[in-house]
């Protein structure tokens, strides 16, 4: 496959040289040197691209604590990328200097670890920098890349390969590529953390994640399950995942009904295809149980990409009762609530009648695999 036009590839273009540091976030082998690659080649500029994951380069620039020191590493580079800056202590301070003193020069730092790199850059860089998220292939880029038919002829293969860039492009070697991604890259960031050690217990509460999709989680049963762990350590270990782009999490809406979940939590996994190959499952479709709850993570995980692609912000949750009424997925956005019933095949209901007494509705949408697209691209 040729490579895939990213949609955040003209808002990028728009920040360059434009007196900000431009941060690119997001998760390992998902694309973030691609498309640097291709802003570089038609920028024109004179261009220093520095990996901190090299220790030469790392202790260059953790060393160098003034303008000038910074200077001399970057030399007539107008344009410098420093990739996966999060391993460099102080970076924010160091971006700091630099927007300071040389304005006229673009830097764009990427992390692996949102955590990390924001933690480091956030306060030294308030009112300097411009963050962009970047994803597995969404959706519509792949739709933008060949076609809609093309694509829906694909959702059996996304749902389970998912759509990382190396296994998009290794069609037949899927799995192969994604055993790669989650033994290589999966947990690199993750185990840097100060605290985290074992990285046993990191895969079995990333394997007890994957089982659960489409249900709520407790960090009390997680913690049971994988042993050696209380509930404590089980909620930072998923906030460091989160933070790592291996999951995301949807709270529950609640507004003190009576009777409603207060405090659930579901957890979902950015890409189907790391998911399916921490199971180790690649099972088609006619042969899973977990078909609903792998749709559903899907449909939402691309959602997820819309929305933040369109700057399309809103709250995100799911509803339930002690009596089992549910919602799978609401959005609230300008103070109305969306809601959405994911269903593989047609199975139409009505939204339940305690969640429409209690709140206002402005809109009861069923997605379903006729209709699923405009649910991705609207």
């Amino acid at each position: 496959m040729h490579s895939i036009n990213r949609i955040i590839k003209d808002s990028l273009n728009e920040y360059l040289f434009n007196k900000k540091i431009i941060l690119l976030i997001g998760a390992r082998q998902i694309g973030k040197t691609t498309l640097l690659k291709e802003i570089i080649a038609e920028q024109k500029q004179k261009t220093l691209w520095l990996n901190a994951d090299e220790g030469d380069i790392r202790a260059h620039l953790q060393q160098a604590d003034t303008s000038t020191q910074l200077m001399n590493i970057f030399g007539q580079a107008t344009l410098i990328v420093i990739d996966e800056a999060q391993q460099i202590e102080n970076i924010g301070l160091k971006l700091k200097l630099v927007a300071d003193t040389f304005p006229e020069l673009q830097i764009i730092a990427t992390g692996s670890s949102a955590f990390e790199l924001l933690q480091k850059s956030s306060e030294p860089l308030t009112g300097r920098k411009k963050e962009f998220n970047l994803f597995p292939i969404s959706f519509t880029e792949l739709v933008n890349h060949s076609s809609l038919i093309e694509e829906k002829r694909m959702l059996e293969n996304r749902l389970l390969y998912g759509s990382y860039p190396e296994v998009l492009n290794n069609p037949g070697n899927e799995k192969q590529v994604l055993q790669d991604i989650v033994n290589s890259y999966l947990y690199k960031d993750v185990l840097r953390y100060e605290g985290i050690k074992k990285s046993s217990i990191i895969e079995k509460l990333v394997l007890a994640l994957a089982l659960q999709i489409g249900n709520e989680v407790s960090y009390n049963e997680l913690a049971k399950t994988i042993g050696n762990i209380n509930a404590a350590t089980v909620e930072k270990y998923i906030d460091v995942l989160e933070k790592a782009f291996v999951v995301f999490k949807i709270n529950a809406l609640s507004r003190n009904v009576r009777n409603e979940i207060k405090k659930g939590k579901k957890i979902y996994f950015y890409d189907t295809g790391v998911r399916n190959s921490v199971i180790n499952n690649f099972n088609s479709l006619e042969l899973r149980n977990d078909k609903g709850a792998l749709w559903e993570n899907y449909l939402i995980a691309e959602r997820i990409k819309r929305n933040s692609y369109t700057n399309h912000f809103c709250n995100s949750y799911f509803w339930r009762t002690f009596d089992q009424a549910e919602v799978d997925y609401i959005e609230e956005y300008n103070g109305h609530l969306n809601t959405y019933e994911f269903k593989w095949k047609t199975n139409r209901k009505k939204v339940p009648a305690s969640l429409s007494a209690n709140y206002s509705i402005a809109s009861s949408n069923f997605i379903e695999i006729d209709n699923y697209d405009s649910f991705l691209q609207d």
